[in-house]
């Protein structure tokens, strides 16, 4: 083990501290992938850095043929808030109580760290593995998205570069590490929606329009809307107003628009563009003068069954000896840039209980076990 003010711990709990010793707060990469690609060099992966704009990302690739499992994630973390409000400095990760503490523990230097260990210690016994290992990591999860995965999957393709099966290290587990893995994830549409009407005075409501008044049944009817039944893996479509506004701050002017937010998040029963034009049409039928803008984010994807899953699911019960829950609930993930190439995709990391909050942490043997279970599912697919 190295020398460092870490170097009492595991290897992974090593790792994982000095990841998050950095601060690498979206879009910054703070030296992370540095360290990580040092690491890589090291076990005869080739590297090549891939900087887009303000955000720095990287593909890494062990072995010329065959198969390709890749490792996926992120160095970038959510911002800390006031510091002042932890009981620890954020980027000062230290072990008590048997846990980890600080920003990234979870989502999720912890994984990358158990992900790098993994990949050590099986080249270390296999160094003439099948296949190919590869790490697809980005410094832009956690802000816009748009110069991170995305635009390193759209490079791989011009490659011609297929992944065959993706392990992204997003925080999956409920209580414990292994129990929960996510093998899809819902779609998510959004939409910016003004509706117009005739600005005036709350006296004279026959001179005036009001946009909120006309809106409130059309909202109605789509919060109540059925959109689909979802299926054995997926929940029903939800439909969600996260932000409505109106109003010239005055208590006597009837306003002459009024915005929403709002998202679908949707199952593989329904596409995109049918709920936009569901959602339009139930506009449109309550006359509303409306503008709407939408923005799909993620289509939903699904790994139902196959090698990646079964590896999966093996290595859990191999290291953890419990059987392990399929979910396709939760947010958006890179995953959902790397699904549509055809690639299998499941997410497993550690318990996600504390994830973008004040003192995240998680078990410090967790990251442990982590590590052991991605070295288990790498046995189960190329050896």
């Amino acid at each position: 083990m190295s020398e460092g003010p870490y170097s009492d711990l595991t290897p992974t709990l090593e790792l994982a501290c000095e990841l998050m010793s950095r601060r690498s707060v979206t879009p910054e990469d703070a030296g992370c992938q540095d360290l990580m690609i040092a690491r890589l060099e090291a076990i005869g992966f080739n590297v090549e850095r891939l900087r887009f704009e303000d955000v720095d990302n990287f593909w890494a690739v062990r072995g010329d043929s065959g198969p390709i499992v890749a490792f996926a994630g992120h160095t970038d973390v959510v911002p800390t808030g006031p510091e002042e409000a932890w009981q620890r400095p954020p980027f000062e990760p230290c072990i008590e109580d048997g846990m980890l503490w600080g920003r990234g523990a979870a989502d999720m230097k912890g994984s990358l760290a158990s992900m790098i260990i993994a990949c050590e210690e099986f080249v270390a016994q296999h160094p003439k593995h099948s296949g190919r290992i590869a790490f697809l990591i980005t410094s832009d999860e956690e802000g816009p998205a748009i110069n991170g995965t995305v635009k390193v999957v759209e490079w791989l393709e011009a490659q011609n570069t297929k992944i065959d099966w993706c392990i992204v290290g997003e925080p999956s587990s409920t209580s414990y590490v292994g129990d929960v893995i996510k093998n899809g994830r819902r779609g998510s549409l959004g939409a910016r929606l003004t509706i117009k009407g005739v600005q005036g005075h709350v006296a004279y409501p026959h001179l005036a329009d009001n946009p909120i008044h006309n809106l409130a049944p059309a909202l109605t009817e789509l919060t109540r809307e059925t959109w689909d039944q979802g299926n054995e893996f997926f929940p029903a479509t939800s439909f969600q107003v996260s932000n409505l506004n109106s109003g010239t701050g005055a208590t006597n002017v009837i306003p002459g628009h009024v915005d929403m937010v709002c998202n679908f998040r949707f199952s593989t029963e329904v596409s995109a563009d049918e709920l936009q034009v569901r959602a339009e049409a139930i506009l449109a039928k309550h006359g509303l003068n409306f503008e709407v803008e939408w923005n799909l984010s993620g289509q939903p994807f699904l790994t139902s069954e196959g090698d990646l899953v079964d590896a999966v699911v093996a290595g859990i019960k191999a290291e953890v000896g419990t059987d392990t829950e399929l979910s396709t609930a939760g947010g958006t993930s890179d995953g959902r840039f790397i699904a549509p190439t055809g690639s299998q995709v499941v997410e497993l990391g550690p318990v996600n209980a504390t994830i973008h909050k004040v003192d995240e942490c998680v078990k410090a043997e967790d990251l442990n076990i982590l590590s052991r279970i991605y070295k288990q599912a790498l046995s189960e697919l190329l050896t």
